[in-house]
């Protein structure tokens, strides 16, 4: 497996060097601004990414305000006790994507962030308090106890609330593959624990976030 210094330089080069390289990694929230996330923003986070899932994200951002309002403005407490009857005029509601199965999705959420809340005091400070050297676990901990938060969506979710996390893209993928950290899109637990451990030997190496890890990786495939 190659060092993350030599990886990191075939992407400077084919993105026109180290400065341009560097415009374009993403950068994580502190610890201390995820505490601060407050749980109906986790909520609306997780809701928003559910629905762009095989989505045009453009018609979900359109008709956000209609999501804000549909779900009185993701309070949790108000959306875990959601009834049947609830959920029922909610798919009939022309100001969110009418889709049964992703609006099921909310109350769910909202019992799973109840649940951490009980055990962390707010979904943010759980964020904070997981190890980026077991971010696969968090990824397999959302999986089990939320609703439709596995693989790509739960990523995306955990970017763009700030936590670290590396991204899955084709890209990505296509670099571990080249560097043989996994033979595929990795998906098995052992091939996550393989991924996870290349990543935290090049945080080592680099002290650099997961995020701009992956991203590295990415730009250094050929186009």
């Amino acid at each position: 497996m190659d060092t993350f210094d030599s990886i990191f330089q075939r992407a400077a080069q084919r993105k026109g060097g180290v400065r341009e390289l560097e415009a374009l990694l993403p950068k994580a929230e502190s610890n201390a601004a995820l505490k601060k996330i407050t749980d109906d923003r986790v909520l609306a986070q997780m809701t928003k990414c559910i629905f762009r899932s095989g989505f045009v994200w453009q018609v979900i951002e359109n008709k956000w305000s209609g999501f804000e309002a549909a779900f009185h403005s993701f309070d949790v407490s108000t959306c875990a006790m959601l009834s049947d009857e609830d959920l029922e005029a909610l798919v009939r509601n022309e100001a969110i994507v009418r889709n049964a199965k992703k609006i099921q999705s909310v109350p769910k959420n909202a019992r799973y962030i109840l649940d951490v809340r009980e055990s962390h005091g707010s979904f943010g400070a759980y964020l904070a308090a997981w190890p980026e050297a077991d971010i696969v676990g968090l990824w397999a901990d959302m999986k089990k106890r939320g609703d439709r938060l596995g693989g790509q969506t739960g990523r995306f979710f955990l970017r763009f609330l700030g936590k670290d996390t590396p991204m899955f893209s084709a890209d990505v993928v296509r670099a571990l593959i080249d560097l043989k950290v996994v033979e595929k899109e990795p998906t098995s637990l052992k091939a996550l624990a393989a991924t996870q451990a290349a990543f935290n030997q090049w945080h080592q190496e680099s002290g650099r976030p997961l995020c701009q890890i992956s991203r590295v990786l990415a730009c250094s495939v050929p186009d």
